[in-house]
């Protein structure tokens, strides 16, 4: 392992600031534990619950939902592990870990890209906890939801939906300002809780559905085998694609990490096994949605049916729980990680409490309800869209760290200019055209998905590599990057 770089000349550095800075050895305190309840506490959200809802929605059954998610976990997570390896061993975040690959200033691209969609993150988890005061304050005050408007109609909110939003909003800023070692804390306390509530929702679709033979005897909406993977492949990309975000800046979290072990342990134990677990619960209470509420119509929506299920102390206490949630997975996953990357940026001037109100301010702007609009824009549009800029971010990284520098950093170049990452003028041009060629074949199928009236004319080729989004850009960039540094491998090691 390379030495970093003195404190002294990192304090001085242009390109670093105590947020971004390596971690020293007696500051990595996180066990496995840490890393098992963060991963709890991200998982057991109502993002995840709409991930299998939507599935359902979509017309699978829930052996076929219950398929798709637990191969999407188990795919992300080898990416999710590597990238993971940097953090632990040099102490470093994400954006200086890309450093390595797309040089000192060219490591902004990556980190923008990534930031932009931690923010569209961080506004429907923020739409979702405001969603749920919202409906908390409808049943104790009714006139809550005919407030006169005054919000201009092309927003698409009501006044006291809007109040709600801010005020959800209000509650994650107070934790950004308080900073990282707040998030660990609530993490750590809210786990336990949120299985428990998870599990007391599945009990109510139990008893009302009269067990789990009729909720899981629902079968699939699909006349054929074809159907099915027509709907599978974008929808795996999707699962994928969900934690697409976390695979990239994982260093972000594991820097903090005792030894590897801690970091592998602790994420193989609570990602694909939480996952599973509460994605489980939303297939299973979607499915016995049909048969509890009149009409046989799928309430995809928790926050919905949690209005729908009881009386106001019910309601209360549900709500309550989704707050909760949402407050632990929009920290850990849609706040450190636009932090760090608006930090590295211009790191003298911008620092992780400031990079965090960048990220909710943004968040509000993206307006994010329009993007949950319906279970199709969510996974189709959003998760498999976002999927195709950040699965060549990581092919490039990955085939860098791995096969290229196989494992070796100098530290203290990575926070210095006319270093090992300096490249040309601080950028990596391969590392770019490598991510451009990963990105440019899924803009025609993304167009399409996004916007079908202004482009019917996309056809069934491109619509098909969309599909496989992640993994296109992901396979296209990594070999690119390897083909474009070839001559170069003596210089990168």
């Amino acid at each position: 392992m390379a030495a970093t770089m003195p404190a002294a000349a990192l304090e001085h550095s242009p390109l670093s600031n105590p947020d971004i800075a390596p971690i020293p050895l007696e500051r990595r305190t996180w066990n496995w534990w840490h890393y098992c309840a963060l991963w709890i506490g991200m998982s057991v959200c109502i993002t995840t619950y709409t991930l299998a809802s939507g599935l359902i929605d979509s017309g699978m059954s829930w052996r076929q939902a219950m398929l798709t998610i637990f191969l999407g976990n188990c795919i992300v997570l080898l990416p999710m592990l590597l990238n993971a390896h940097a953090g632990t061993r040099y102490g470093i975040p994400f954006p200086v870990f890309a450093r390595a690959a797309f040089g000192v200033l060219g490591s902004n691209a990556p980190a923008l890209l990534r930031a932009l969609v931690a923010c569209g993150w961080f506004g429907i988890q923020t739409w979702i906890g405001g969603h749920a005061i919202f409906e908390l304050a409808r049943h104790v005050w009714p006139g809550v939801a005919t407030l006169p408007d005054v919000v201009p109609r092309f927003v698409g909110v009501s006044t006291g939906e809007l109040l709600s939003f801010l005020l959800f909003w209000a509650m994650n800023v107070w934790f950004i300002v308080k900073g990282t070692e707040s998030i660990k804390w609530l993490e750590s306390l809210a786990a336990p809780f949120l299985i428990v509530v998870g599990l007391a929702l599945l009990g109510w679709a139990y008893v009302r559905a009269g067990g789990f033979g009729p909720i899981l005897s629902q079968p699939s909406r699909f006349g054929s085998q074809a159907e099915f993977l027509a709907v599978f492949f974008p929808s795996l990309t999707a699962m994928v694609g969900y934690w697409a975000t976390l695979s990239l800046n994982i260093p972000d979290f594991t820097r903090y990490a005792r030894s590897q072990k801690d970091q592998v342990m602790g994420q193989a134990l609570g990602l694909p096994t939480t996952m599973t677990l509460y994605a489980f619960i939303g297939v299973a209470v979607t499915s016995a949605t049909v048969l509890i509420f009149p009409g046989g119509n799928v309430v995809w929506d928790p926050v919905e049916l949690l209005g729908r299920i009881g009386g106001p102390l019910t309601v209360m206490l549900s709500m309550l729980a989704l707050v909760v949630a949402t407050i632990t997975t929009n920290l850990a996953a849609n706040v450190v990680s636009p932090a760090n990357d608006f930090s590295n940026v211009a790191p003298r001037l911008i620092s992780f409490r400031t990079g965090g109100l960048i990220t909710a301010v943004i968040g509000v702007m993206m307006m994010p309800w329009k993007l949950l609009a319906s279970s199709k824009g969510y996974i189709f549009t959003w998760l498999v869209g976002y999927s195709a800029l950040l699965g060549p971010i990581g092919g490039v990284m990955i085939a860098d760290y791995f096969l290229l520098r196989r494992r070796r950093l100098t530290v203290d170049d990575l926070y210095r200019r006319g270093g090992r990452y300096e490249y040309a003028r601080g950028v990596n041009p391969a590392a770019v055209l490598a991510l451009a060629i990963g990105i440019a074949p899924n803009v025609p199928g993304f167009l399409a998905q996004a916007f079908p009236a202004a482009f019917p004319q996309v056809g069934p080729f491109w619509r098909g590599i969309y599909s496989y989004a992640w993994f296109v850009g992901f396979g296209l960039a990594g070999v690119s990057y390897l083909v474009l540094m070839r001559g170069r491998v003596d210089e990168a090691r």
